[in-house]
């Protein structure tokens, strides 16, 4: 069998202007309405990242075929718009529960290992790479190879004070050195932890057992990287799917879909913010956007019906029933 790597077919396509790629729409059956919004569309998004919208709106869903009766560009732009703001509220979501972690984790470990246990490689697994940790560390701060103070003024004031009055240990406390770090960093940091106890101290802050918080911060990092590069997230496979317990296994059909995502978010932000309506934001988002096809996105047919999505959240035992 060949490989699709291997295929030789030469690629000779042709780059188009603007009304020529408006041409072609409207030459496929696509209604496009008011041409200068068009253009301008086509401008400031582009061609190629608006055809992935356009999609549900093609007859058989696949490149280039032509458009069922009645799809309009108004559709498409209104499809687009919609995965834009999912992902801003993602973000927004992806962000609080980011933020406990960071403080869970500095406040449960230098607690118990000292201001400076992220420097402790007995801390973590052998797996986990801790000298490649410390040297990314090192990177940001600046630091020469030898030196203990950075080449240059960090754009953090709190790191530029700690160096104007400290000079040993070479690095930060974890409290500094942890707001410099991305939530991959974290996420990696956290799994690596040697210890199930302090991995599960720090899960407790989420209301969740440490082996299921652990594998949901990669779906959530890989998640927010997709958001963060303005990748399409309604009608998405991922790849680096959700685990879903047993307890709410009824409640999502699918792992690989945006669905299973929501769902955790919504849930992890009842635990760590009580009063967060970012679940209700995400249910009128959703009801406001019809031209999103909700079974592409993993939403079950009475996923309204369930208890997380109600306006009066039941407590978390309930929830995990």
């Amino acid at each position: 069998m060949l490989c699709f790597w291997e295929v030789e077919v030469k690629f000779t396509k042709p780059p188009l202007t603007v009304e020529q790629q408006l041409a072609k729409l409207r030459g496929r059956g696509l209604e496009i309405g008011d041409e200068p919004t068009a253009l301008w569309a086509l401008r400031r998004l582009g061609y190629y990242r608006l055809a992935a919208y356009t999609l549900p709106f093609q007859q058989d869903r696949l490149p280039d075929k032509p458009f069922h009766t009645g799809a309009t560009l108004c559709q498409v732009l209104a499809l687009y718009t919609f995965d834009r703001e999912l992902r801003l509220l993602v973000l927004d979501a992806v962000e609080r529960v980011e933020v406990v972690l960071r403080t869970s984790m500095v406040y449960h470990l230098s607690l118990a290992h000292g201001a400076h246990w992220f420097m402790d490689t007995g801390l973590f697994s052998t797996s986990f790479d801790h000298s490649r940790f410390i040297s990314l560390i090192e990177e940001e701060m600046e630091l020469s190879p030898k030196g203990s103070k950075p080449n240059r003024v960090h754009a953090e004031v709190f790191i530029n004070h700690y160096y104007r009055k400290y000079g040993d240990p070479r690095l930060p406390p974890a409290w500094m050195v942890a707001e410099t770090l991305s939530l991959g960093t974290l996420s990696r940091l956290y799994s690596s932890l040697k210890c199930p106890k302090s991995r599960q101290t720090i899960a407790t802050a989420f209301g969740y057992n440490e082996a299921i918080l652990g594998p949901w911060l990669h779906t959530l990092t890989y998640v927010r990287n997709l958001c963060a590069h303005h990748a399409r997230l309604w009608n998405r496979q991922f790849v680096i799917k959700a685990q879903i317990p047993k307890r709410h296994a009824r409640r999502i059909p699918v792992n690989d879909r945006f669905y299973a995502v929501a769902y955790i978010l919504a849930d992890l932000l009842a635990t760590v913010e009580s009063r967060s309506r970012w679940r209700f934001r995400l249910r009128e988002l959703i009801e406001n956007h019809p031209e999103a096809n909700r079974p592409a996105m993993g939403f079950p047919g009475d996923w309204k019906n369930q208890p997380l999505w109600q306006d009066e959240l039941p407590d978390a035992a309930t929830r995990a029933g």
